[in-house]
């Protein structure tokens, strides 16, 4: 028999241990990183534990108009589960979770997967369970990710920017100013998306405080202006592009290639995947080509970010 307690501050330590001994487990779900934007979220995460009392898995949500979310406030979502987890005791927990909803009187689950390439064992029990419940399939979000040991051919073109990069002397070094750097994204994000970043400056030092060998920025400088950079997320078999930023003299002389290209070759000993994020809009149905296009021509290919619905 499986049973639910719903997630308190009483239970943190016990939840981040758990992730960090989990299967699948990421650090933006340890409750240092889920708690920072927590004025904006109900949380509703719940814990799973079997009939001996032990934990074994944990679903980081929140809840909003009787609709549970997992999560809302983060990139990916999903059961997180230990190493005993097999497929049976997962159909067991989604089982506990309907009866959870219908207790609560929570009209539905949307549920975001955690792509494959985040597990450090395989992970997909949840998948089935997903299926076996009925599950609809919300929207499918192509990311470009790069298998490090084995990338795609990179275009002459994109090899031609990154050597233009190295001629201008554009220098790429490790930075802490994240103010300054979300004020760039923003401003490229304002005039080609009319939208801004959804982290301030002030939340990624704050999270970088909190996680300094998982977050990470890289800038580009010329004549000693900050032109181009990187917000990187880094976990534990993946380097995740969280912004990627360039201004019109940046994209002339291929600074931003530059700071790809140099932390694709930092990475590429000691990580499996350098992920780029998802390249789509209005739910996955329009596709940014141009976008994908650039992120494909450092030899990556797709991944897939899917969101489920369970009523």
């Amino acid at each position: 028999m499986i049973y639910i307690k719903k997630y308190n501050e009483e239970q943190k330590n016990i939840w981040n241990n758990f992730i960090n001994s989990s299967k699948n487990g990421i650090f933006m779900f340890n409750r240092d990183f889920m708690d920072y934007h927590s004025d904006r979220f109900i949380d509703n995460s719940l814990m799973f534990y079997d009939d001996n009392d032990n934990l074994i898995a944990v679903l980081p949500a929140n809840i909003k108009d009787n609709v549970l979310y997992s999560h809302q406030g983060l990139t990916y979502g999903s059961f997180i589960v230990n190493k005993d987890m097999k497929q049976q005791k997962m159909l067991n927990c989604f089982e506990c979770l309907k009866q959870y909803m219908q207790d609560n009187n929570i009209h539905k689950l949307i549920y975001k997967t955690i792509p494959h390439i985040y597990h450090l064992l395989p992970s997909e029990e949840d998948l089935y369970g997903l299926f076996r419940n009925n599950a609809k399939l919300l929207k499918i979000e192509p990311s470009t990710t790069i298998l490090l040991s084995n990338p795609c051919k990179m275009p002459k073109g994109r090899k031609a920017q990154i050597s233009r990069a190295k001629r201008e002397g554009v220098i790429i070094e490790e930075s802490t100013d994240f103010i300054n750097f979300i004020a760039l994204e923003n401003q490229i994000l304002k005039k080609h998306h009319n939208t801004k970043a959804v982290h301030t400056g002030e939340e990624l030092i704050l999270l970088n405080s909190r996680f300094p060998e998982n977050i990470k920025l890289y800038v580009a400088k010329y004549n000693n202006e900050v032109i181009a950079g990187t917000v990187l997320f880094i976990y534990k078999n993946v380097v995740h592009t969280q912004y990627l930023a360039a201004n019109e003299k940046a994209r002339e002389i291929g600074a931003l290639d530059l700071v790809i290209n140099e932390l694709i070759n930092l990475y590429k000993d000691s990580k499996e995947y350098f992920d780029f994020g998802i390249s789509t809009e209005q739910n996955g149905k329009y596709l940014n080509e141009g976008l994908i296009a650039q992120k494909e021509s450092f030899g990556g290919r797709t991944t897939c970010n899917t969101t489920w619905e369970i009523i």
